[in-house]
Parts: structure tokens; sequence; C-alpha cells
């Protein structure tokens, strides 16, 4: 039997005023967790073997953070908050509790065109340290 599992149930969660503690963004629709990215270094010389190019590892990257959310026209937006505060802790919760803190920035946070349609928001966010995975609470 399969362990896989839907999405439904995850949380995008901001760090509040109390270290530790995250409020998480209303009416979320799909996360993109943390990612990563390795770079490779081609290091093929006169005498490599075979004629074959040789590569070895090179630095890596943290692939951004993606979230779509139900977006709400207020005068307060935490999201506006938080891409003008410059950077914070997140965390996201999967559906089975385990949870992915990370420190980061907003790249970007884009509501939608206005249509006859229901009304969202993308958020990007960059990771700036690799992210701690910690068993459900």
């Amino acid at each position: 039997m399969s362990n896989a599992d839907i999405g439904y149930g995850s949380d995008f969660g901001i760090e509040g005023e109390t270290p530790g503690t995250y409020v998480n963004v209303a009416e979320v629709t799909r996360i993109k967790p943390v990612g990563y990215t390795r770079e490779e270094e081609d290091a093929t010389h006169l005498q490599s073997p075979d004629m074959i190019k040789e590569f070895i590892p090179a630095l890596m990257e943290l692939t951004p953070v993606e979230f779509d959310l139900n977006w709400v026209p207020s005068e307060s937006d935490a999201m506006v908050d938080e891409i003008f505060a410059g950077g914070g802790n997140y965390q996201i919760t999967a559906p089975n509790g385990v949870r992915m803190q990370f420190s980061g920035f907003f790249l970007s946070y884009e509501p939608g065109e206005l249509t006859n349609g229901k009304m969202s928001a993308t958020v990007t966010v960059r990771p700036t340290v690799k992210p701690t995975l910690l068993a459900a609470a």
C-alpha cells in the first residue's frame, strides 16, 4: 500500500512577535516548498579518460518557495507588511505535521487580475538558510 498523501491541511506560517510561534497565512491554495539545485563545474582536461568530459559538484542553491492564496483586499495586508519587512522566519507544515522552518525574504507579492473569477495572489519567498525539518508536534 502506498504512503502517498494529498496536500490538504498544509499551512504556510510567518513567525509572529513571539519567537518560535507562527501565524498561518489565511486561505493558502498552493505551496511549493524549498527545493535544492546544484551547479556543476567542468573538470575535463587533456588526459580525461576515454575522451569523456568530467564534472565535479559545485555550489548548491535553495529554490524559492511559492504559494498562492485567495486574495481578499484589505486596508491591512500581512503580505505587504512582510515584503516591506525585508526578511523573517517562515514555516511550512505538511498534512502529517512535519514542519519545514527557514529564514528568508519575500521576493514578490502579486495580486492577480481582477476578473469575473476568484481573486488570488502569488507570493515568492527566497530562503537564505538551509531549512530545518522538524517532526510533527
